[in-house]
């Protein structure tokens, strides 16, 4: 027999971390090559890790809830020999994986408290310390703030992994200057909390730590909320047109792709048309400059049973409506499947969430930052509505009807442009053409 270590992998070049947050197999188990063995969070995605080879989960060396630093030994697994020393690392297995270690020799140490010892795989090979490169690759969110506030990441210690500087070191920090005394001559601000008094359980209630996916969408949306000045505005959008024309082309077109067509990819493209005319709306704001991003990247809100992710549609420009539909099929399937790649759910420029499938008519969403609009879509129902004959009598007739709300950053959009967006996207989708579909 001989023993395979499985390392917590490295989920993105700038993930220096992850939590192991389920464990699928228990010790004694036997997995298959490829198996899903544990689940694991970081502050890009959540997902499966597959088994790196067939045999039996002999040991867990890091419990559910832990957070260790990439290439940390997490598991053992036994197998024979042939299967134990292949000349190559086999498909499936994450990179920086070390080799299989015969059972006469000692067992390498867990590195879950000394990230030092932890392999030279994980870092860029520019001779940095481990420490240092853990440290520099702070999450991008972490990096977004400390640009904005001038602050220098390598000149700090964080509570993080080998001082790794989080989110929450970098917001105290941020807190604490806020609350020193205000420079003469400036009208003083006073400092709120950024938290209040912490609710006490009472008895009979259940008391559970949040998720790690739940933590992090909390940090996120609270950022949010203190970052942008949040405005919405709300349209109502007839598409009556969009389900005639899906109505009549649906069986030819998902016979032709295999893909479902939904609204989704309808409104997707009327909402790029309209950001192709509306830069402000597909920008980032950067403390007192303006970044114009000249790509648009389409994210999707999904809803999780275990939380919320927004994966990306890149390039959604240069995309048909059968390369939108497959794009947004593909994302959302995996995402629902935990088998997105860190980089599926970056550098998006605008996002759309979708609480209409749950028939919500209405909603506010909040800013996924560092862009400044968001479009809701509400629910698709049919409505008795005014419509103008042709003869110029009124009339009362059935049309398909939803609600669209952008919320926006007031910081950079005036209510008028994002009038003029969502005016745009409804006669976009109002006028659709037959034949782009």
């Amino acid at each position: 027999m001989a023993r395979i270590d499985v390392p917590m992998p490295q989920m993105g070049e700038s993930i220096a971390e992850g939590t192991v947050s389920k464990w699928l197999k228990k010790v004694g188990d036997v997995v298959k090559r490829d198996e899903p063995l544990f689940e694991i969070s970081t502050d890009k995605v959540d997902a499966e890790i597959p088994s790196p080879s067939a045999g039996r989960l002999s040991e867990i060396l890091v419990g559910e809830g832990s957070t260790v630093a990439v290439q940390t030994v997490v598991a053992r697994i036994e197998t024979d020999v042939a299967a134990a020393v292949p000349a190559a690392a086999p498909a499936g297995v994450p990179a920086g994986t070390p080799a299989a270690t015969p059972v006469s020799t000692p067992a390498p140490a867990v590195a879950a408290k000394s990230p030092a010892a932890a392999p030279a795989a994980v870092g860029n090979g520019n001779g940095a310390s481990f420490e240092e490169r853990v440290r520099t690759k702070s999450s991008p969110l972490v990096r977004k703030i400390a640009a904005e506030h001038g602050i220098e990441l390598g000149s700090l210690s964080g509570s993080g992994i080998a001082g790794r500087v989080t989110k929450r070191d970098i917001e105290g920090l941020i807190a604490n200057r806020a609350a020193k005394p205000p420079v003469v001559g400036r009208p003083a601000v006073p400092h709120v909390a950024a938290e209040g008094p912490l609710p006490e359980p009472w008895p009979g209630d259940v008391v559970e730590p949040m998720s790690k996916m739940r933590a992090l969408i909390s940090d996120h949306m609270v950022l949010s909320r203190r970052t942008s000045a949040h405005v919405t505005s709300v349209f109502e959008v007839d598409l009556t047109r969009v389900a005639r024309i899906r109505a009549k082309k649906r069986a030819e077109f998902e016979a032709a792709s295999g893909q479902r067509l939904s609204y989704m990819p309808f409104i997707i493209k009327a909402t790029v048309d309209a950001l192709r005319q509306f830069p402000a709306v597909n920008a980032s704001v950067a403390g007192t400059d303006v970044i114009y991003r000249k790509q648009y990247n389409i994210g999707i809100a999904v809803a999780l049973d275990w939380g919320l992710i927004v994966p990306v549609i890149k390039h959604a420009d240069e995309l048909s409506m059968v390369g939108l539909t497959r794009a947004l099929n593909d994302l959302a399937a995996r995402a629902r499947a935990k088998r997105l790649k860190p980089e599926e759910v970056e550098e998006g420029t605008f996002t759309i969430t979708n609480p209409g499938v749950f028939g919500s008519l209405m909603g506010t969403p909040i800013i996924n930052q560092p862009q400044v609009a968001i479009m809701g879509i509400g629910a698709i129902e049919k409505r008795p509505k005014v419509i103008e004959g042709e003869d110029g009598e009124d009339t009362i007739a059935i049309r398909t009807c939803a609600y669209f709300s952008l919320s926006f950053d007031h910081r950079l959009i005036d209510g008028a442009v994002a009038d003029e967006f969502l005016a745009f996207v409804k006669k976009q989708l109002e006028t659709f053409p037959e034949a782009a579909l």
